[in-house]
C-alpha cells in the first residue's frame, strides 16, 4: 500500500490545499454549482485525481488551478501551495482584479437601489417634517 492516495474527495482537497477556509464551505460551494473540474460540474464527492483541473467561483473570486498533488491532511500554506498550480489566464485576472481594487471603488456599483423614488422621497419628507427633535422646545 502507497502513502499517497490515488484520488481523494473534492471538497477534502479544497480544504486540504487551503482554498476553502472549512471543508463545510467547499461542499456548500460545490453544492451550488460554483466549482467545476475538468469543466464539468463536481459534487463534494467527486473523485479528484492529480492533473485535474479546478474552476473555482468564490466570491468575486474566480480561480482555476491544475492539481498537481493530493494531501488528506491540512499543512502550512507553504505545503498547501505545493498541491496545486494556478493557470496563467488566473493569475492575469487576479492582477486585473487587484489593479481595479487598487484604483477605488466604481460608482455604479456601489450604488445598491439607485436613486429614490417619488413615493421615498414622499415618505422621507413626511417622516422629517413629523420627527421631534431634542432641541425643539414646543
Amino acid at each position: 500500500m502507497t502513502d499517497r492516495p490515488e484520488g481523494m474527495r473534492l471538497d477534502k482537497w479544497l480544504w486540504a490545499a487551503r482554498l476553502c477556509k472549512t471543508r463545510a464551505l467547499a461542499a456548500e460551494a460545490a453544492q451550488r454549482g460554483r466549482i467545476e473540474v475538468n469543466a464539468l460540474p463536481a459534487k463534494p464527492a467527486r473523485e479528484l485525481h492529480v492533473g485535474d483541473r479546478v474552476d473555482l467561483r468564490l466570491d468575486a473570486l474566480h480561480r482555476t488551478v491544475q492539481v498537481l498533488g493530493l494531501s488528506a491532511q491540512r499543512g502550512p500554506a507553504a505545503q498547501a501551495q505545493q498541491l496545486y498550480a494556478e493557470t496563467p489566464q488566473s493569475l492575469e485576472r487576479a492582477r486585473a482584479r487587484a489593479e481595479q481594487r487598487r484604483h477605488g471603488v466604481e460608482p455604479a456599483q456601489a450604488l445598491e437601489h439607485g436613486r429614490p423614488t417619488k413615493r421615498d422621497r414622499r415618505r422621507l419628507a413626511d417622516w422629517q417634517r413629523w420627527s421631534a427633535s431634542i432641541d425643539d422646545d414646543g
